[in-house]
């Protein structure tokens, strides 16, 4: 029993976040899945109908896994810094602010744009209530998740961005609260107030917290965001021998699996993301992988441009399905250009456009004396 408890427990030190390890490659595999979730409703049948009921299933359980990824790698990367004063709470969230809201502000033009045209040479939408220019202004804003008109469709999966925002903000009090904690209070801490969100949200909503509208995101995302940051700060403190993590991230991710095949089981399912992320963050990055590294580091434009990309692609290959009155297999073709479609497109925008903005924007905070030292790669899906 002492020797078992050894394995988990010890004065080892825990790794550094490291680009190129098992974070980076989950975070391309995360996004990757998210593109394909959005995608399978748009053949001629939905993948959920012919496959398995988790290609729909999978919004929920990739949401889950995107906001506490994110309060686990911030926690682990900025939590040093902010926590002594090396950056101000002011330049977190600005730093962070700046890392979204550019890429999240082009997409929305570009839809604008391909909506304007559309209607200029007599095309409308099929879905035109997803495109209401009241919903317009918060969504670009990036305040749609807290309660303010506005939000639905356009590139409504911003909605996850918007929400984070807020954490974000609330990230430095979290962070000062949650640093006098021992690791396993803090532990049970995340566990007990996602359970009493979880709770509260049946007991006045008759829904789990989980569905809560887009409009109230923030109220989901928040109690999943501290989730993370309490495993990090878990991690940060009690050494899990590699080993140990490598299995143990193995075998939750088959379970994760096998259990959401057959059907929803959202409280097992946080489980074992939980258990995911712990045993990836607990494996030392010794040799990093530089083509793991670039994939992950093209997640959030995978994340910010897929549903833009859909959107417009579909629009195409509907009026073409309609005037060639093309057979299912073709359609299916036309399906798997679009997902293809979609990964070439994140890929552009990053190299293109979004990574070398993101390369000013740091360049600015390091002349203005505002780029804090020492501090790692942000592995998160959001950058």
């Amino acid at each position: 029993m002492t020797q078992a408890w050894s394995q988990i427990i010890g004065r080892r030190e825990t790794p550094p976040i490291a680009r190129g390890g098992w974070l980076d490659a989950l975070r391309f595999i995360v996004a990757g899945l998210i593109i394909l979730h959005h995608f399978q409703a748009y053949g001629p049948h939905p993948l959920a109908e012919i496959v398995n009921p988790i290609f729909e299933r999978a919004g929920f359980l990739l949401t889950n896994f995107f906001l506490i990824d994110s309060g686990y790698v911030l926690m682990r990367v900025y939590g040093g810094a902010v926590g002594n004063g090396r950056m101000s709470p002011g330049d977190f969230v600005l730093k962070r602010l700046l890392r979204v809201w550019p890429a999240h502000l082009m997409m929305g033009w570009v839809l604008v744009v391909a909506i304007v045209l559309a209607a200029a040479v007599g095309v409308s939408p099929s879905n035109p209530e997803w495109f209401a220019w009241d919903q317009l202004p918060a969504q670009l804003a990036l305040v749609q998740a807290f309660g303010i008109h506005g939000g639905l469709g356009w590139n409504a999966p911003s909605w996850s961005i918007s929400a984070l925002i807020g954490c974000y903000l609330a990230f430095p009090w979290i962070l000062r609260a949650l640093t006098r904690l021992s690791a396993w209070n803090a532990l049970l801490l995340g566990i007990g107030v996602y359970l009493l969100a979880n709770q509260l949200c049946w007991m006045l909503l008759d829904f789990p917290v989980y569905q809560m509208p887009m409009q109230y995101g923030f109220f989901r995302a928040l109690p999943l965001f501290f989730l993370g940051m309490c495993l990090a700060w878990f991690a940060q403190t009690v050494w899990i021998n590699p080993k140990l993590a490598g299995w143990t991230g193995m075998l939750a991710a088959a379970a994760l699996l096998l259990v959401e095949l057959h059907d929803k089981h959202a409280l097992i399912a946080l489980t074992l993301i939980s258990l995911i992320i712990l045993a990836a963050g607990a494996i030392p990055v010794t040799k990093p992988n530089r083509w793991i590294e670039q994939a992950a580091m093209v997640s959030f434009s995978m994340f910010i441009t897929n549903e833009v990309t859909r959107i417009i692609w579909f629009a195409g290959a509907e009026a073409l399905i309609v005037r060639f009155n093309l057979s299912a297999p073709v359609q299916w073709v036309i399906w798997g250009m679009g997902v293809m479609a979609a990964f070439v497109a994140a890929f552009a925008f990053h190299y293109l456009i979004d990574n070398p903005l993101q390369n000013h924007i740091r360049a600015w905070f390091k002349r203005n004396g505002r780029q804090p030292s020492r501090i790692g790669p942000v592995v998160s899906l959001e950058g």
